[in-house]
């Protein structure tokens, strides 16, 4: 599974379950910054662990 941001050909490793928006499957390193705003809750995804660094 690809990240969900525009133009990132990582791997999705962390769900995102954003109160405002859907649910966003991203990268890790998109998930740092993304998860930081308040509300957003990240959870990893199961079997993705070769996505992390």
């Amino acid at each position: 599974m690809q990240c969900d941001v525009a133009e990132c050909e990582n791997g999705a490793g962390v769900r995102l379950h954003v109160p405002w928006a859907e649910s966003r499957s991203v990268c890790p390193a998109h998930a740092r910054v993304l998860a930081q705003q308040d509300g957003v809750v990240a959870e990893p995804l199961e079997g993705a662990g070769e996505h992390w660094p």
